[in-house]
């Protein structure tokens, strides 16, 4: 009888590999923060993750899609650079708290499994 982990750790799985994707984009919005032109592009994690949670994507993720999802500035830049430092890092952050918080529900569950295997 195999394990499938896929199954084991739920969603979370999907969450993390879908939180590393937003985290890549998140830091390149963040390092062309002095780029003229350059557009800031997001991820929408909820509609994300309910296609992987209902099996709409082939990869459980839809990661790259044809339209990019650009982030609407509060203020609007004159070189034309849409990237906003201070809403970048707080999304950052709040990312990287969101992954570390499905890391450790994933951990979780596979410490539960190591359990049941063991007979604990």
């Amino acid at each position: 009888m195999s394990i499938d982990f896929n199954k084991a750790v739920g969603i979370h799985g999907d969450a993390l590999r879908l939180r590393a994707e937003r985290t890549k984009i998140l830091a390149s919005n963040i390092a062309n923060a002095s780029t003229p032109g350059f557009q800031a592009r997001d991820i929408d994690f909820a509609s994300s993750l309910k296609a992987a949670a209902s099996g709409d994507e082939a990869d459980g993720l839809s990661l790259d899609s044809d339209e990019p999802q650009y982030r609407v500035p509060y203020a609007a830049a004159q070189d034309g650079n849409t990237v906003e430092i201070g809403v970048e890092q707080a999304a950052f952050s709040q990312n990287a708290l969101d992954f570390q918080t499905s890391l450790s529900f994933a951990n979780l569950e596979l410490k539960g499994l190591a359990r049941a295997i063991n007979g604990q």
